[in-house]
């Protein structure tokens, strides 16, 4: 099917800045087919059709493309989740680690990076998600939040195996009106956090460098069939606390007016720099998706594209969002990624080109190099994110699936990023000899890490969803 009005949306389009929140599938009220994020079941007597259930939108990046679902009974939708994968690092750093990710750790490794068991819970309008979080995740991801710092009860080990967890319940109301308390996804930079549900295994730093997940309260309100409008009260920036007195909020607005287009975005606003509360936060993040050919009988079945603009600051506490002096540097956040995907041989196969890059000086959402142990709390004297210090980086991909069926992924993927500063892993590692010494990040007398300006590398991952 072509779409004949498409050259003028995609001007449109173009100008704003693409993407969509990708959700998972999650009946609410009764066992569902495959819903777009976050949809809710209604079941009055009027029956209305559920939010966005008008079309397919399984073609989505971010979004599952699961079409049934085997684990479901009764007032349950079961979930398993599995991803593992293997890193070719042509750097081969000698310690097998990898760098400036959020979703791969080590390279040169078999690894189990996910596995996650759990599902929905839905019943008389009462409504919860569980879903667990073993392998690498369940490092990397708290490794990456510095809120847990603050304060005792050690936060990071307390939520290290759930990725999401939340109580809530669905009023009949509109299309559906949702109140969950707890932790769930963000979708904030289009990609999910499983990759399964992405186009691509490891994702451009407007969705890398953005939050995977919120903690505290959501609204989710369904005024009509094709719009979702979302309002948070979190903790903060993809934090299991606080990292100062005022909490974060912001809101979203999912718009899919037709099968064939998505439009997302998301604002937030927040104080999320430890012990420096007169620091304040401003992001957005918009993407939508273009679906421009689907012809589900020829060789190539389909091909869509996606556009994400993020733009950010923060100001106060010795910096400003722009035009920042010595007192005062300049500090934000503007990037772009963009993807292309083709389908072939009914939908069997795809390949997904990609390009991105950022500008952040001050380096404050800089994912933190894991130098001789360092996280984000204890920061480390060999990459610092100083106000002003410079950070850019580019990179391009080039992905191939394999889909035998709806529940498995074979991917096969090449990255390559690129820094104007040394960044990524070289081939002596982050790791002094004999392992992590001192403090975590800390300095050690005779030993530099190996950073390098750029990567070049091949993932290859089984993806496997139920």
């Amino acid at each position: 099917m072509r779409f004949p009005q498409l050259a003028g949306l995609c001007t449109l389009t173009a100008s704003l800045a693409l993407a969509q929140e990708p959700t998972p599938a999650t009946p609410v009220i009764a066992p569902a087919a495959p819903t777009p994020p976050a949809t809710t079941t209604v079941v009055n007597a009027e029956a209305k059709p559920e939010p966005f259930s008008f079309a397919d939108f399984t073609w989505l990046n971010g979004n599952s493309r699961q079409v049934d679902f085997p684990l479901t009974a009764g007032p349950f939708t079961g979930e398993f989740s599995f991803d593992a994968n293997y890193i070719f690092d042509f750097a081969h750093p000698k310690d097998d680690t990898l760098v400036g990710s959020t979703n791969s750790g080590r390279t040169y490794e078999f690894q189990v990076e996910q596995f996650g068991v759990g599902g929905d819970f839905h019943w008389k309008g009462v409504r919860g998600r569980l879903l667990t979080q073993f392998g690498l995740y369940a490092t990397m991801t708290p490794r990456n939040d510095a809120s847990p710092s603050r304060g005792q009860w050690n936060l990071s080990d307390a939520f290290r195996y759930v990725s999401e967890a939340y109580g809530g319940y669905h009023f009949d109301v509109w299309y559906g009106l949702n109140v969950d308390v707890g932790i769930f996804m963000s979708y904030v930079g289009l990609c999910s956090y499983y990759n399964f549900e992405n186009w691509v295994y490891q994702m451009s730093y407007v969705s890398a460098n953005t939050p995977w997940f919120f903690n505290g309260v959501r609204i989710q309100m369904f005024p009509t069939e094709t719009l979702k409008v979302e309002l948070w009260l979190i903790n903060g920036w993809q934090s299991y606390g606080r990292f100062n007195e005022v909490p974060g909020f912001g809101w979203e607005i999912l718009w899919r007016p037709t099968e064939w287009f998505s439009f997302v975005t998301n604002e937030y606003f927040g104080t999320d720099t430890l012990n420096n509360p007169n620091r304040w936060r401003l992001h957005t993040d918009t993407s939508a998706q273009v679906k421009y050919l689907d012809q589900p009988k020829s060789f190539l079945s389909k091909a869509a594209f996606s556009l994400t603009i993020d733009a950010g600051c923060e100001a106060g506490g010795g910096v400003s969002c722009f035009g920042g002096n010595a007192a005062a540097p300049s500090q934000f956040f503007i990037g772009f990624m963009f993807y292309n995907r083709f389908w072939f041989l009914h939908d069997v196969f795809a390949l997904t080109l990609g390009v991105g890059a950022i500008n952040n000086p001050g380096r404050y959402l800089v994912l933190l190099p894991p130098i001789n142990g360092a996280t984000a709390s204890s920061g480390t004297p060999y990459f610092t994110a100083n106000p002003g210090d410079p950070f850019k980086a580019w990179d391009t991909s080039v992905t191939f699936d394999f889909m035998p069926t709806q529940f498995t992924t074979l991917r096969i993927e090449y990255i390559h990023r690129g820094a104007n500063v040394p960044y990524f892993a070289g081939a002596g590692g982050v790791t002094p000899p004999g392992g992590n010494q001192g403090p975590a990040g800390s300095a050690v007398t005779g030993w530099s890490p190996d950073l390098a300006t750029f990567e070049n590398r091949m993932n290859v991952a089984l993806l496997i969803r139920l």
